[in-house]
């Protein structure tokens, strides 16, 4: 029995032969075959008329007959070939051989069911495909959904499926799935890429001798799913995140990215980006389609051959892996035709423009940038995005967090954003839920006419989450200051008054059309004697409770009666009978009945178990037994030899599936009327999604700052005019008590940092010191600041920065054929490109992947052009020699991370300190992480060597600053003053005696600690501490070239006193220029970059 009405739907053929589609002129792939794979080796290109002239003759008359092939359907079935050379399993290989590309579909003609005649399936399925020809068809067919062609071996390939008719050579490749399975089939084709579009057959009897009527219900896109029937159905649909087309060009100005929302008909256009910034907005968007401008063809060198020298290579090395198209002319209006072509779309859509104009927007932040401070997820780096918000608060208010952070705000924007959280945390009152609702979602439901009564519910939720705020005194402050960031992010500019008289508008709509209120009678399911209540909550749950009763009275009423009329044939045609059995059976293995609920077959029916009504046909009840009569199914087969009916039965049930069908149809009606109506409202029905977005954002943003004792900080602007910049250069910039923001600072367990920035730091530091941890700690500080957000912190004074700019580790690119090296100049090039005075530098270990001297020298001539430009900022570094480079930068300041003697072991204490520090502790790091103690003291002795062969080649560190000649300091009077000098910081009235080239020292030195410095031949000085003196004066003279050395030395209590100024005396002696032996020692207790040691008049500068 058929009981399924037919759905409204007007289907028209004509369309079908409308090509919407223009040629693609820039369109330039690769050559590949177009004619039969098992009949031709030639190979043609699209755009080669002599090659196009050579399709075989099969293609020219089947052309010629059906008119189905042009130049840009040569174009689609090329842009097919080079997805189906990417197949793999043997199974879609064997299909594609049977292809035959003359036509969209890829169908052999002279193939078993490959026909193409006038009137069957496969001509109706190619008209549809010449529609959207770069999409996957899929048709419904009875209880499947079926793809021939190109789309069966993409169906096998992609989504796990079997050939229909296995696979047998002599017929054209066709696949498909059941009904019930094609969610899972259009997720497994989206999720690599492709596009499906959908035919559904309009349900309902037909005609003899007539076919089915089909039409195009939806498409599935990758992160826009198919949503045909969601208006019928109780469950909800998740929404990936949208996926744009990006079309890529460049200028003179720089890179420009457009990325095109089919969905939400919008387009934003990203320009003047650097390489890098680029390549981060693409790590972080998917793509439907890729499209590049042949403008990147030509990069700074002049070269077609793309990356070669340096500038763009890490874009193409993004790139090349994806695929993409080129195209040519306006890159705007070419991109937004091919965005039409490629969806189907209509020439008289438009698009609108998203982009917000704000000056004084800092850039995107650089991919470098991003990855370490764990603003894009990278394996190692703690994530800036899990501590900003608590690990409840994920889904649409994270990823806006996340592209807040990749884009930082404009000034006025931040300063919003910064009060609003301000205001969040410090509300008494309770607080919204905060609905988070998808745009595109909202948008495509209702424009598809699909919102069904879940989606009207969530959006009512919305739009009285706005109003209620709006009423609350507490919370309208913060309504008001939301409105400014929901502009920038959804580029809808609407008046707050408005705004709110829309909402009001919006949910009055949705309150008096949609049922909310769970105890109106009308909501119950149809109740009735001897019929199942299963039957009937089946039958009607599909549509009770959606709309409210007023609007579906007529139709309520007709469900009402026909229920009670089925009720009332049931009982008069199956209830004596069910009696009359009950009466006289024998309890065991005699008949039974009962009236049963089959629902496969969605009826009320007799189900009699050794029951012959022939038998019955003479014994009371005689009437009612004769009527029985086998009940059949949709499709007039007979159900089993239980089931029973009566014509009388029969008859109610069709009346009571007709008039819940038409109840069902007039709620379906009613939603998507009021989708229609709702829909001249989708800007501020999308502005107020997006409002809830940002606020359930940042107040999840300010309880988590709160829980962590974060600060705001003190945000700085700028003068945009450049005439403006002062004098000194950037405005400074101050944080106090700094922590590393993956550390809890309620936990007390991080170290804190004051950094007070007025100019650029040069910082050095042992290994394992803290330096590349205070660079992201003071890179994500002052990215949280400018964005308005929360900073870990006890105070902090942010100048709105125009870029940050971190550079940490480099790797290699292969892609590229680049080094690690050349990947770090490629990143310092674009840094010091954007440099300004309104920039935060932050450089680690510049310079470590080349050869010490050059390096050295690059990274001193990189400093002194950051310093020319005025930017704050940090180089850390472990190349000493710079020290001794006469660079002419004015502005440079220097700051030391700090160590320790912890029981004898030297441990870095991680707080940033004035002065320099030339020990980098390599040796105890190794040993630290189980390097063999054979290596490392084989590499301390080839240390020594190296510094002696230096020492005899005249190759040695020049003094930073050099007031005298270095013959003149190394007088032996000079040199007691300055370690007299040196050491009374440490003891008082300290003596330094000498012993001359022959001499020994006095027995007073037995069994006492004595710090000594030797001076060397060679005019080089080495410092050392002992217990026995004389000892270490013959071990010293028995070497080679040291027999004439003489000792200053100073006698002092105990051994970690000595300790302690043979340290001193290593640096300090060092940076007032004099030339040493030993720069490393492995017993170190600090390394004299003190605060006393620091304000002292020998700190190191430059001048």
């Amino acid at each position: 029995m058929h009981r399924i009405a037919t759905r409204n739907a007007v289907v028209s053929f004509a369309f079908l032969f409308h090509s919407p589609f223009r040629s693609y002129s820039s369109f330039n792939p690769s050559p590949l075959l177009l004619g039969n794979t098992r009949y031709s080796e030639r190979r043609y290109c699209v755009g080669d008329r002599k090659s196009v002239k050579g399709i075989t003759t099969a293609a020219k008359k089947f052309k010629k007959s059906n008119d189905v092939l042009s130049d840009k359907d040569l174009s689609h079935l090329v842009w097919w070939k080079e997805r189906l050379q990417k197949c793999k399993k043997p199974s879609t290989l064997q299909l594609i051989e049977r292809l035959m590309f003359t036509n969209l579909m890829g169908l052999d003609p002279s193939l078993r069911n490959g026909s193409l005649k006038d009137g069957n399936l496969n001509l109706e399925m190619l008209q549809f495909k010449s529609r959207f020809p770069r999409e996957i068809l899929l048709c419904r067919v009875g209880d499947f959904y079926e793809a021939i062609g190109i789309d069966a071996c993409i169906l096998v390939e992609y989504a796990g499926l079997n050939p229909f008719g296995g696979l047998r050579s002599d017929s054209v490749p066709k696949a498909g799935c059941p009904v019930v399975n094609l969610r899972q089939t259009l997720d497994d084709l989206t999720r690599n890429g492709f596009s499906v579009c959908i035919v559904e057959e309009v349900q309902g009897p037909t005609p003899a001798r007539s076919r089915k009527g089909r039409f195009i219900s939806g498409h599935a896109h990758p992160g826009s799913p198919y949503v045909y029937g969601l208006v019928g159905v109780d469950h909800d649909l998740d929404f990936p995140e949208p996926m744009p087309v990006v079309g890529i060009s460049r200028s003179a100005r720089g890179y420009c990215m457009i990325s095109i929302f089919e969905t939400m008909k919008a387009y934003s256009l990203d320009d003047c980006l650097t390489e890098e910034a680029l390549v981060t907005k693409l790590r972080t968007c998917r793509c439907h389609h890729l499209f590049l401008h042949v403008s990147l063809r030509h990069n700074a060198s002049g070269t077609c051959r793309w990356g070669e020298f340096g500038e763009g290579g890490l874009l193409w090395g993004e790139c090349s892996g994806k695929n993409f198209e080129w195209f040519e002319g306006d890159a705007l209006s070419e991109l937004l035709s091919k965005v039409k072509d490629v969806y189907g779309l209509d020439d008289e859509v438009s698009f609108r423009n998203v982009n917000v104009p704000l000056e004084n927007r800092p850039r995107p932040l650089h991919l470098g940038t991003a990855t370490q401070i764990g603003a894009l997820p990278t394996e190692g780096i703690p994530c800036l995005l899990k501590v900003l918000l608590p690990s409840t608060c994920s889904g649409l208010p994270s990823l806006y967090v996340r592209d807040l952070l990749l884009n930082p705000p404009a000034y006025d924007i931040a300063l919003k954003i910064q009060e609003t959280c301000k205001l969040m945390s410090t509300v008494t009152c309770s607080i919204p839920e905060f609905t988070c609702v998808s745009s595109a979602k909202l948008v495509k439901l209702l424009e598809q006419r699909e919102a069904n009564y879940i989606e009207f519910c969530r959006i009512k939720n919305v739009l009285d989450e706005v109003l209620h705020m709006h009423r609350h005194p507490e919370l309208v402050e913060i309504l008001k200051l939301l409105m400014e960031p929901t502009w920038v992010a959804t580029g809808l500019k609407i008046d707050f008054e408005t705004f709110v008289n829309e909402c009001h508008w919006a949910s009055d709509s949705i309150g008096e059309m949609i049922s909310l209120d769970d105890d109106e009678s009308h909501q119950n399911v149809s109740r009735c004697d001897n019929v199942p209540n299963e039957f009937f909550y089946d039958m009607e749950s599909s549509w009770r409770g959606r709309i409210k009763g007023i609007h579906i009275e007529k139709e309520i009423t007709q469900v009402e009666k026909s229920a009670e009329a089925l009720s009332l044939a049931v009982t008069e045609d199956f209830h004596p009978i069910v009696t009359r059995i009950k009466a006289i059976s024998s309890s065991l293995g005699g008949p039974k009945g009962e009236i049963a609920y089959s629902r496969e077959n969605e009826s009320v029916w007799f189900k009699g178990k050794r029951f012959t009504p022939s038998i019955w046909g003479g014994t009371a009840g005689e009437e009612q037994i004769k009527q029985l009569k086998p009940a059949l199914d949709s499709k007039g087969k007979k159900v089993g030899e239980e089931w029973f009916t009566t014509h009388k039965v029969e008859a109610a049930l069709v009346r009571y599936h007709e008039a819940s069908e038409n109840a069902n149809t007039r709620v379906l009606e009613l939603l998507r009327e009021l989708s229609v109506k709702l829909q001249t409202k989708i800007n501020v029905l999308v502005f107020a999604s997006m409002l809830l977005v940002i606020a359930k954002a940042l107040f999840a943003h300010a309880c988590e700052g709160r829980r962590r004792k974060w600060v705001f900080p003190t945000l700085v602007g700028y003068n945009t005019d450049e005439s403006a910049k002062p004098l000194h250069g950037a405005a400074p910039m101050k944080l106090t008590g700094l922590s590393p923001y993956w550390f809890d600072i309620a936990s007390g367990t991080a170290v804190q940092n004051t950094v007070d920035m007025q100019s650029l730091f040069l910082l050095t530091g042992p290994n394992g010191g803290g330096k590349s941890s205070l660079l992201r700690s003071i890179c994500a500080a002052a990215l949280l600041g400018i964005c308005g957000f929360m900073v870990p912190a006890e105070s902090a004074c942010i100048p709105h920065f125009d870029s940050i700019m971190l550079h940490m580790k480099s790797y290699d690119s292969p892609v590229d054929g680049k080094s690690s090296f050349q990947v770090e100049m490629s990143e310092i090039r674009s840094i010091l490109s954007q440099a300004t005075w309104r920039s935060l530098v932050l450089i680690d270990e510049i310079c470590r992947g080349t050869e010490t001297a050059k390096g050295t020298c690059i990274a001193g001539s990189v400093i002194e052009s950051l310093d020319t430009s005025g930017c704050l900022g940090i180089v850390s570094t472990h190349l000493h020699g710079i020290f001794s480079l006469p660079l002419t930068a004015k502005n440079i300041a220097y700051k030391a991370m700090g160590a320790e003697n912890v029981e004898g072991e030297t441990k870095p204490t991680w707080k940033l300190t004035d002065g320099v520090c030339r020990e980098s502790l390599a040796f105890e790091t190794a040993k630290r992480e189980g390097v063999p103690e054979t290596v490392i003291q084989r590499a301390e002795a080839l240390y020594l060597s190296v510094c002696a062969k230096e020492a005899s080649s005249g190759v040695c560190v020049r003094p930073i600053k050099t007031e005298t000649s270095s013959s003149e300091r190394s007088s032996q009077n000079d040199l007691a003053k300055a370690i007299v000098k040196i050491c009374g910081k440490k003891m008082i009235e300290p003596v330094a005696l000498a012993i001359g080239a022959r001499e020994l020292p006095p027995p007073s030195t037995v069994g006492s600690s004595c710090v000594y410095v030797m001076l060397r031949p060679d005019k080089r000085l080495y410092i050392g501490q002992t217990d026995d003196l004389e000892g270490r004066i013959r071990s010293h003279r028995a070497k080679e070239g040291l027999q004439g050395s003489s000792f200053l030395y100073l006698v002092v209590q105990g051994k970690s006193m000595a300790c302690q100024l043979e340290t001193l005396l290593i640096n300090q002696l060092h940076e007032q220029g004099y030339s040493l032996a030993n720069l490393a020692d492995g017993k170190h207790r600090n390394f004299g970059t003190s605060s006393s040691l620091a304000s002292s008049s020998d700190v190191v500068s430059i001048s």
